[in-house]
């Protein structure tokens, strides 16, 4: 995790000799046709416009975020990551999320804001703080895989969503209490379940009284309540410096933070910033890490393998291939404060530039064989600088980068020390939009039987 910063004030800079003033090419579809687009066919639609148009095009949306510019070119994407922060504002970027995040998400801020919510965020996810988690983590995944029925066909996305998000409630939030947990779980589930057509609409108020929209803020609502119980009893509980939670580590740290630490209503935002970032993209990427294993006889008894002889680095090998295969999240965000060159056009201020996870995490240039499952390759050496960014770069990358590979290995360890797995079908499954993520279309579905037991029945 990077948590630099760049301080260099807001001010136009000039353009590039030769840069262009127009806008990067695109579609010239309605905006309307273009947002539905983007929300539900942009894995397919991105590849389309770099073949037609290159490494850098525009998209225009009806969101308050009218104009994207994607970028797909390394070192288009250096320039956004290592570019000052000031004039490229990840929280403005990200403003359509608000809605759904709260005012005070680390996501949704900038500039002094963000440098402060990060810099108290922070020690809950050093080094030291996921060695204290993986205890939990542990014991959490085994109670979960121990479950997982044998010999019938099971979607492993949804049974990687039960199991983070226990990790979320026990791990994060710290809740022990099994009727706050009872009462905590729909609720949950609920939140973290937001389509697209309900993320997009969330900026809207007159939408969130009916429908889909209403829904969700009764939903919220009845979480927020349970959340801010929690936060108030974490604050009075007088074993707070032996706890372990990631809430319990943030109340701890406020104590030694000039600015007091984060109010109820910030501590909040921040719990609701976990749950929605880490609880759904984390059991994606494991559930895509399953799909493109059992398709790989090789790499699976590999797996197991690793799994066998406590080698973990095999095994966080296998979930990073599988986020770059298939990206939970296909592209960031960065809103310009100022006029900024990027790929040789002199962008306006207002203009949203979008690196591409899913483009250059597939571009040959980069990856050899880049439509190939193949692990081995971040055992090999590192991708070059701003090919591999599943969870973002520069001051922005994701603080829970650690946590969620750490869950990752967990799981894979946990599930391959006990279960033969092998697909329901050989054809793999079709990336579907699912808000801000991309999941499988039928589950990452397979068969599991107990190691050295027999072949089992599909469903």
């Amino acid at each position: 995790m990077s948590s630099s910063t760049d301080d260099t004030s807001a001010v136009p800079r000039p353009p590039a000799e030769g840069a262009s003033t127009a806008r990067p090419p695109g579609l010239r579809l309605p905006a309307m046709v273009q947002t539905l687009l983007f929300a539900t066919l942009r894995h397919r639609m991105f590849p389309v416009l770099r073949r037609m148009h290159g490494d850098i095009f525009t998209l225009r949306l009806t969101t308050p975020t009218r104009h994207l510019v994607i970028l797909a070119g390394q070192e288009d994407i250096k320039t956004v990551f290592a570019g000052p922060v000031d004039v490229l504002h990840a929280g403005e970027g990200n403003a359509i999320m608000g809605p759904a995040l709260g005012d005070h998400s680390v996501l949704l801020s900038d500039e002094d804001e963000h440098r402060r919510a990060r810099r108290l965020l922070m020690p809950a996810f050093t080094g030291a703080a996921l060695r204290g988690y993986q205890d939990m983590v542990t014991a959490l995944t085994k109670a979960e895989v121990e479950r997982w029925p044998e010999g019938r066909v099971i979607g492993t996305h949804q049974r990687m969503q039960a199991l983070t998000l226990e990790v979320i409630l026990q791990v994060v939030f710290g809740v022990t209490d099994e009727e706050r947990l009872t009462r905590m779980r729909p609720l949950v589930r609920g939140v973290a379940d937001i389509g697209p057509v309900t993320l997009l609409g969330l900026p809207y108020p007159a939408l969130r009284r009916v429908g889909p929209w209403r829904r969700h803020a009764c939903l919220q609502q009845r979480l927020d309540a349970l959340l801010y119980a929690e936060i108030a009893d974490r604050r009075r509980a007088r074993d707070l410096g032996e706890r372990t939670d990631v809430l319990s580590r943030l109340l701890q740290a406020a104590e030694s933070d000039d600015s007091g630490g984060f109010s109820d209503a910030e501590m909040r935002d921040q719990l609701i910033t976990l749950l929605l970032a880490g609880h759904e993209t984390t059991a994606t990427g494991l559930a895509w890490a399953v799909h493109e294993l059992v398709r790989r006889p090789e790499q699976m008894r590999r797996a197991q393998k690793a799994a066998d002889e406590g080698d973990d680095a095999y095994l966080t090998a296998v979930a990073k291939e599988g986020l770059r295969l298939k990206p939970v999240v296909y592209e960031v965000a960065r809103q310009l404060t100022a006029p900024l060159t990027v790929g040789g056009y002199r962008l306006p201020a207002g203009s949203t530039v979008m690196p591409a996870i899913g483009l250059v995490q597939s571009d040959p240039a980069h990856h050899d064989q880049p439509d190939v499952f193949r692990p081995e390759r971040f055992l090999d050496g590192q991708p070059p600088a701003n090919t591999w960014i599943p969870f973002g770069g520069g001051a922005r990358r994701c603080l829970g980068a650690g946590f969620a590979l750490l869950e990752a290995t967990v799981a894979l360890r946990e599930l391959l020390l006990r279960y033969e797995l092998r697909p329901d079908r050989p054809q793999p499954e079709a990336q579907r939009a699912h808000h801000v993520t991309l999941v499988p279309e039928r589950g990452a579905r397979v068969v599991v039987t107990r190691r050295g037991s027999g072949p089992g029945v599909t469903a």
